[in-house]
């Protein structure tokens, strides 16, 4: 390991005692970053993690998405670099983004939480974090490998036959919008239309307006955000202001009334069911990002911002209101289990309940975000090594539990929402924001 790399991984090696903690936000997402220091593994002059960490410090398989792997470590270090000015918080991010640009020739998938377009967003944070032209090239070339890669497909384009945010065409599109607008490309805007017009063609119309399948061999359909009609709806109602076209409005507009006509309204609430057609999946609501409120208000929230229609934002309310009603801030429920992440859990809900109390001041939306923020802490298992969260990623599997490092289930989006909180409290304002968020 090199010198330079050697300082990376061992600095903030030693924690403040907590009888010293003026900042219990701050110096617990240090912690984070501490714990991830020591999960790094070095790739030549570069650094790389492991989604789940090997058993008393072996290493792991390296991972390059941006769901569960460097990127969002990287994202994380930027982050972190945001509230301490400490520059070896900005060097553990750019070891993280050199590692990432020696996978852009060989990386296969194109998804934003699962392939190229995660690895350019990311990249292209860290040029805008360290103005280093290197890290901008790096994404201009990740823009050219999905232009080469889209299938022309009538008269628009696709990646995989899957539809959705996490690694289909809704994702790879608001990546497109991102980087058509930091990195100046128009030729980005005009693929991110053509994958536009693949998703309307796509639609199915139903009598309350229209629905998505993830894919269309899949019998299973899943109508929240990570993976169904409230995430390709939310990238419709962004492209329409992008590229000032009607038609994806309007067909944003009716994946939301297909919602609407499903969800549990009773009690001034909006919950949606986990999937269909079974009916274990009917009468199952999670309440994160991924299948739950926190990410279908998304849509609600983008609608009114993008329509000029406020009822959209009374939506976004009832959402909140559905979350807090559930209890989840004192025990679990059946879609929302031993699980802390910005996906699944109590950092997605905290993530959520801010962007509520700051678009609406909400008072309670603001204490919501604060108690999941305690129950999230008091979760964490801290050691010499750092903090970390051991968690069940998959509902149905409970009993396998692992500390992961990645954004979507591990330590790097938890210690980044830490530090989004102290930031609020601070007036820091994020270094990031994600492709998928209207906030």
């Amino acid at each position: 390991m090199t010198r330079l790399l050697s300082a990376i991984v061992v600095a903030f090696a030693v924690a403040l005692p907590a009888g010293q903690r003026e900042r219990p936000l701050l110096d617990e997402a240090r912690d984070v970053g501490k714990w991830l220091r020591a999960t790094a593994q070095p790739a030549g002059d570069t650094l790389a993690w492991p989604g789940t960490p090997g058993a008393t410090g072996a290493p792991g398989q390296l991972n390059s998405s941006l769901y569960s792997g460097t990127p969002g470590v990287v994202l994380f270090f930027i982050e972190l670099h945001n509230a301490t000015r400490d520059p070896g918080d900005l060097a553990a991010a750019r070891a993280g983004a050199d590692w990432l640009i020696t996978r852009i020739d060989g990386e296969r998938q194109a998804g934003l939480y699962t392939g190229l377009a995660g690895i350019g967003f990311t990249l292209t944070e860290t040029w805008k974090a360290t103005g280093d032209m290197k890290y901008r090239d790096a994404a201009n070339r990740v823009v050219d490998r999905i232009e080469a890669m889209a299938r022309p497909v009538g008269d628009g384009v696709e990646w995989s036959p899957v539809s959705d945010i996490i690694s289909g065409t809704a994702g790879i599109g608001l990546y497109l919008l991102s980087a058509a607008r930091d990195l100046d490309r128009p030729d980005a805007l005009e693929l991110a239309t053509r994958a536009g017009r693949r998703l309307v063609a796509q639609k199915i119309v139903v009598d309350s307006g229209a629905k998505w399948a993830m894919a269309q061999a899949q019998p299973r359909m899943y109508p929240n955000f990570s993976h169904g009609t409230a995430g390709v709806a939310y990238f419709l109602a962004t492209l329409s202001q992008a590229a000032r076209e009607p038609m994806f409005l309007d067909t944003a507009r009716a994946g939301a009334r297909y919602l609407l006509s499903v969800a549990k309204t009773d009690g001034d609430v909006c919950l949606v069911f986990h999937h269909e057609p079974d009916a274990g999946g009917l009468d199952l609501f999670y309440l994160s990002w991924c299948h739950g409120p926190a990410g279908t208000a998304r849509l609600f929230q983008r609608l009114a911002m993008v329509s000029d229609e406020p009822e959209w934002r009374e939506w976004v309310g009832r959402a909140a209101r559905g979350i807090r009603g559930s209890g989840i801030d004192k025990h679990g429920t059946p879609g929302f289990w031993n699980n802390v992440g910005q996906c699944c859990g109590s950092a997605g809900v905290g993530t959520f309940f801010l962007a509520y109390y700051r678009a609406t001041g909400d008072r309670d939306g603001l204490d919501f975000a604060r108690a999941m923020t305690r129950q999230l802490l008091s979760k964490g298992a801290r050691d010499a090594q750092g903090l970390r969260w051991v968690h069940a990623e998959h509902r149905v599997r409970p009993t396998e539990v692992a500390a992961q490092t990645g954004w979507m289930q591990g330590a790097a989006g938890i210690g980044a929402w830490l530090l989004e909180l102290d930031g609020f409290d601070k007036g820091r304002k994020p270094r990031v924001t994600f492709p998928d968020s209207p906030f």
